[in-house]
């Protein structure tokens, strides 16, 4: 079992940054490819920012987001800059499966998530 937590969520200005994180537990935190998500309202979940052999990020956060991850603390980060009001979302981490082929981008290649949290960027 994976436990996953996320903090570091809330109200910002558009222009201002935010930095989340993601306690995990369970397992060796090291040992796996984790993922950062978001959901709107009424939209479906969607890719953010991956941190595996390397890193990749969804066209619409490059060069503003940044994932990172210490694994001493099996804990993961998202640096969120230039926020704007379309990134008012509900931010999840996930724990990829692993499973060969699996699409990093795609929801159901990731086996544990954490509960969210809040990101509310006003303009």
């Amino acid at each position: 079992q994976v436990q996953l937590v996320e903090s570091g969520g809330g109200l910002v200005q558009a222009g201002g940054s935010l930095r989340l994180s993601c306690a995990a537990s369970g397992r060796t935190f090291s040992n796996y490819a984790m993922a950062w998500f978001r959901q709107a309202p009424g939209k479906e979940r969607e890719f953010v920012a991956w941190s595996g052999a390397g890193t990749l990020y969804a066209n619409s956060v490059k060069g503003r987001f940044t994932i990172s991850r210490d694994n001493a603390k099996n804990t993961m980060y998202l640096q969120m800059n230039s926020l704007k009001p379309e990134d008012t979302a509900v931010y999840y981490c996930a724990k990829h499966s692993g499973r060969p082929g699996m699409v990093v981008a795609l929801p159901s290649s990731y086996d544990y998530w954490g509960q969210g949290t809040q990101v509310t960027v006003s303009s």
